[in-house]
């Protein structure tokens, strides 16, 4: 049977090398007068907030820049930047770096607009007036938040992330330079890299999923796949820069059609008790997810195998583990549980805790706290 949809792109692509030079142009036909750039610390020292600041005000955009928050943006530091940005009367939003920024800078908006804490807008439609026109310059290709009407802002108190969605949240628009992402670290593109496949191969399998999910989930794994690596060993093969930031934008848009499954449960609390990164703790898990997902269904994966990798006679879910692995030690992620200090005593809190999110109920095997236990007892 095939799931009823109903798809449009609330958020307008603008792709290309060089194509940061249009922000002023772009910022003029939202309106945008007085805007605030939120990104993290890290990018003041690229040398993109300053190039971004300085194209905002040769278009007479006044720019109130906000770094004070670190990566995975928790509640507190929401309400920090929210206190700030009030201070300064902005009109608008641009939410400039990784996944943080983008979240951060959403999160922001839900309080500019609605007031409240972020708990008050978990789940989707909770905010009553519009959000703020925002413009998202992702300088990371991973989570796809530029093409998402959800902010996913960690809980300050039990560090586990909470889900805000509103149809205004979605950027008005992404502007994909690919030349914004050649400053970021190999660490940084091989874990924000691995996020995107992630997301492409549990998009595929929901219970969610749609035809239209579906061909944003597969063209979205075929660039990806097949750039990851070469951008490991190239960092400036821009072309191969170029594909990634497309894939990983098609990944956030099958997303917002087919959300995410067990994977992205149990990593959930992997990253909020352990000091990992989300890229590391999907690149263990992942392989893991599809194998258990396949002894109930063998050929849940079959239709994305076929048409996105060269199918042998092996069982398509094996075959996509082990691509999968194969693809994680290219990024130099460690490949079990008990390697990045997990402790086997952990495991069931860990479990009762991935049985909780939000990401679970959309698996396409039913999931829960015991199903989470038997994935980090395959991955411990």
């Amino acid at each position: 049977m095939i799931n009823p949809f109903s798809f449009s792109l609330r958020t307008r692509l603008v792709f290309g090398a060089g194509s940061i030079t249009k922000i002023g142009e772009l910022a003029h036909e939202l309106k945008l007068n007085k805007t605030l750039l939120v990104a993290d610390r890290g990018l003041q020292t690229s040398g993109h907030v300053d190039r971004v600041v300085y194209l905002l005000n040769e278009s007479k955009i006044d720019v109130v820049p906000f770094h004070d928050f670190d990566t995975n943006p928790d509640t507190t530091m929401v309400e920090r930047g929210h206190n700030f940005a009030t201070s300064h009367d902005v009109d608008s939003i641009i939410g400039l770096g990784g996944g943080s920024s983008l979240d951060c800078a959403k999160g922001i908006n839900f309080l500019l607009t609605n007031g409240g804490t972020m708990s008050d807008y978990q789940g989707y439609g909770k905010a009553l007036n519009p959000l703020l026109p925002m413009i998202a310059l992702p300088t990371t290709s991973g989570t796809g938040s530029e093409a998402q009407s959800y902010a996913v802002i960690s809980d300050a108190v039990t560090h586990l992330k909470i889900a805000c969605g509103t149809p205004s949240a979605a950027f008005k628009v992404a502007l994909l330079d690919p030349e914004l992402t050649l400053s970021q670290p190999a660490s940084v593109t091989a874990d924000s890299g691995f996020d995107a496949i992630a997301h492409a191969v549990e998009t595929a399998v929901t219970t969610r999923r749609t035809e239209i999910s579906n061909t944003f989930s597969r063209e979205a794994f075929r660039l990806l796949i097949g750039n990851y690596e070469q951008v490991l060993q190239s960092p400036n093969d821009l072309t191969a820069r170029s594909l990634m930031h497309l894939g990983a934008f098609y990944a956030g848009v099958a997303i917002e059609q087919s959300m995410l499954g067990a994977a992205h449960a149990c990593a959930n609390p992997l990253t909020a008790r352990y000091d990992i990164t989300h890229g590391a703790a999907l690149a263990i898990l992942l392989p893991h997810v599809v194998r258990w997902n396949t002894t109930a269904s063998r050929t849940l994966y079959e239709d994305f195998v076929i048409s996105t990798i060269n199918k042998t006679n092996e069982n398509s879910g094996e075959q996509l583990a082990n691509l999968l692995i194969k693809v994680s030690k290219a990024g130099g992620f460690f490949s079990r549980l008990r390697d990045i200090g997990v402790s086997e005593q952990d495991l069931e809190t860990l479990a009762e805790q991935a049985g909780q999110q939000w990401t679970g109920a959309f698996n396409p095997i039913p999931f829960n706290a015991s199903g989470a236990l038997e994935i980090y007892q395959c991955a411990y």
